[in-house]
């Protein structure tokens, strides 16, 4: 991986700095965070904004609608749009980073043809039904029955944390199509309108107060077999898709986030004084190594999912095992500099403490990334 940067780059951060500094001032203000459709449209308002542009898809395969970009443009993307203070992806996550880059990697023609331009395009929303009430961490273990009438699958079972649910209209959903076979077989993977009869979705609220979560109970929901992404019972190999762009290259953003957030902390340390506390600075500088070696890990994990066909490999485990933790103690930390500061349920620091907490569960537990590196990187056995 050549980590210099060449002309071209550097023009390319050129006019994406340009771009931004013209086009975020003419944003509309932020909805309120319990204003779901408002949260939408704003979050397809900039996608929107993004594809008009030519910087939708950026990293995505030609022929999957996006355009082809290196890997380093990809990271000065994440780099400059966030410096910039830019909209995240929000509301769409999931189709972008999620069921977008699986469908682009194992679609058909068709398939590709009918739900990525709208990904791109910001029309269309995306959530994941993946975890079920006795099927989280042990996602193999999933429930959900989908028996085939026809030219439709009829699906029977609910999902929970499923994300966004509430103002998507596709589900990346996760159904048992083979109760006999063993449980990492018998799984595929569906494509499911939002709208189909039979869908009920029930936000739940989180600690932090937001809901971006939903549980949701499918009521023998028809959904065409041309939804199928992946032959039958092989949606256990699509997930491991699906899930390695959810480690791999799905955080890079945040990763770029969290590194402005401890120059802030810093500031904010040594306006008030707590930056006399030599164990803080020490935390804190401890904190800026590890968010760095973290950014050289994504620039690794990056340059090798685009040698290896856009796919991310097991690198991600080990990388979104180390950033749960640095990302929880990175606000454990602002918790320590701000003081009572940090306890306001007005403040956006405490919101990001207590979602913090939930990095070591979502997208794969820590437990089970340290079993993935143990048996597929270090080449242990598997426990007993």
């Amino acid at each position: 991986m050549d980590l210099a940067y060449s002309e071209e780059e550097r023009d390319f951060r050129a006019r994406l700095r340009e771009w931004l500094a013209k086009v975020l001032p003419e944003l509309p203000p932020r909805p309120s965070p319990d204003d779901w459709p408002g949260r939408r449209a704003y979050d397809l308002g900039w996608q929107r904004r993004l594809y008009d542009a030519g910087y939708a898809g950026l990293h995505w395969p030609v022929d999957a609608g996006g355009r082809g970009a290196t890997p380093t443009q990809h990271l000065i993307f994440l780099e400059e749009t966030e410096r910039a203070g830019a909209p995240y992806v929000g509301a769409n996550f999931v189709g972008l980073l999620h069921a977008g880059p699986t469908i682009a990697a194992e679609g058909t023609p068709e398939q590709r043809a009918r739900w990525l331009p709208p990904v791109l395009r910001g029309d269309e929303v995306w959530c994941q039904g993946f975890s079920e009430p006795g099927a989280g961490s042990d996602l193999a273990s999933l429930r959900t029955r989908a028996v085939r009438d026809g030219d439709a699958y009829v699906v029977t079972g609910s999902k929970i944390w499923t994300s966004h649910a509430e103002v998507a209209d596709w589900c990346e959903l996760l159904v048992r199509t083979d109760p006999a076979a063993p449980k990492h077989r018998g799984i595929t993977w569906l494509a499911m309108p939002m709208d189909a009869p039979g869908v009920t979705v029930r936000p739940l609220r989180t600690l932090a107060g937001s809901a971006e979560f939903a549980e949701v109970f499918l009521d023998e929901v028809r959904v065409p077999a041309a939804n199928r992404v992946g032959a039958e019972n092989d949606g256990w190999r699509v997930t491991m898709v699906t899930l390695s762009f959810e480690r791999g290259t799905a955080f890079v953003g945040e990763v770029v986030a969290c590194r402005r957030t401890l120059g802030e902390l810093a500031r904010a340390a040594k306006a008030n004084g707590r930056w006399d506390d030599p164990v803080l600075r020490r935390r804190l500088g401890r904190l800026y190594g590890e968010f760095g070696a973290l950014w050289r890990l994504t620039q690794w994990n990056v340059s090798e999912a685009q040698g290896s066909g856009g796919v991310p490999g097991t690198g991600g485990s080990v990388f979104k095992l180390a950033y749960s933790h640095a990302r929880q103690e990175l606000y454990e930390a602002a918790a320590e500099v701000l003081g009572a500061q940090s306890l306001s349920l007005e403040e956006e620091w405490t919101a990001q403490r207590l979602s913090s907490l939930s990095y070591t569960i979502a997208a794969g537990t820590s437990q089970i990334q340290h079993n993935i590196v143990a048996e597929r990187i270090l080449g242990l056995p598997k426990g007993r």
